[in-house]
C-alpha cells in the first residue's frame, strides 16, 4: 500500500519499535514536531514512516472549524499561540516567522515531491529545506522557482523533480495518505500514532517518547 513507506534504521534494518507521521510543510507546529520527533525516534531506537498528507483535504472532510477560527481569529488566544510558538522555536534552535505575505499556502505540490524525495532516501533534508523555505524566509511553496531550490537542497534532480510530482502515482499517494489519516481519526497536521494510539501536535511529543519505550525494543 502506499501509506506504509517503510523507514529504515541506522544500520539498514527495520526497527521493531516504530511511528507514523502524518504531516504537511504547511503548518509551523508540524515544522516543530518534525524537528522533535527525529530525536524522539534516535533516543527510543524506533523507525519513522514519514505519511505526507494535504491537510487542506482533511479540513474540507473533517474539520472545516479551521476556516471559521482563521476568519474570525480570537485575539488573546492569537498572540498567546503566536508567543507560543516562538518559545518552542527558540526551545529547538528553529527559526521560524509567521510569512507576512502568503498564508495559508498552497502545498500540493510541495507534499507530491515529497514522495519524490521519499523513493530517494532524502525525505528529510527534503522536508527540512520546505519548512525552512516558508517558515523561515516566507517563500510560496506553490511557486516552481521556489520548489527546484527545495529539491536542489535536497539533492533531487530538478527535471526528475518536476516529472515526478505530475505522475499518477504521486497524486494517487498523497491522496491515500489523506485519505488514511482521515480514516484513522486525525482531524491536522501533525498527527503521529505509535500502534493504534493517536498523538497530536508538537506539545504531544513526550507522551509519544513514552508510548515507544513502552514497546519492547
Amino acid at each position: 500500500m502506499y501509506g506504509n513507506d517503510k523507514a529504515k534504521g541506522q544500520k539498514g534494518d527495520e526497527m521493531a519499535r516504530q511511528l507514523d507521521f502524518y504531516f504537511d510543510c504547511s503548518s509551523p507546529w508540524t515544522y516543530l514536531a518534525f524537528h522533535a520527533v527525529q530525536a524522539v525516534a534516535r533516543d527510543t531506537a524506533a523507525a519513522i514512516v514519514w505519511k505526507p498528507i494535504l491537510v487542506g483535504g482533511v479540513f474540507n472532510a473533517v474539520n472545516q472549524t479551521v476556516y471559521e477560527n482563521r476568519a474570525k481569529p480570537n485575539p488573546l488566544k492569537q498572540a498567546y499561540s503566536l508567543k507560543d510558538m516562538q518559545d518552542w522555536a527558540r526551545l529547538y534552535g528553529l527559526a521560524i516567522k509567521f510569512p507576512p505575505t502568503v498564508f495559508p499556502v498552497n502545498s500540493v505540490k510541495a507534499m507530491r515531491g515529497a514522495f519524490v524525495a521519499l523513493d530517494e532516501g532524502k525525505l528529510v533534508p527534503y522536508a527540512t529545506a520546505a519548512f525552512e523555505a516558508y517558515w523561515g524566509v516566507d517563500r510560496d511553496l506553490s511557486r516552481e522557482d521556489v520548489l527546484a531550490d527545495i529539491a536542489k537542497r535536497a539533492g533531487i534532480e530538478r527535471q526528475r523533480f518536476f516529472a515526478g510530482i505530475e505522475t499518477d502515482s504521486c497524486k494517487t499517494r498523497l491522496r491515500a495518505n489523506t485519505d488514511e489519516l482521515i480514516a484513522r481519526g486525525g482531524f491536522g497536521s501533525p498527527t503521529i500514532f505509535v500502534g493504534n494510539d493517536m498523538f497530536f501536535g508538537n506539545d504531544r511529543m513526550p507522551l509519544v517518547r513514552a508510548a515507544l519505550e513502552a514497546l519492547p525494543a
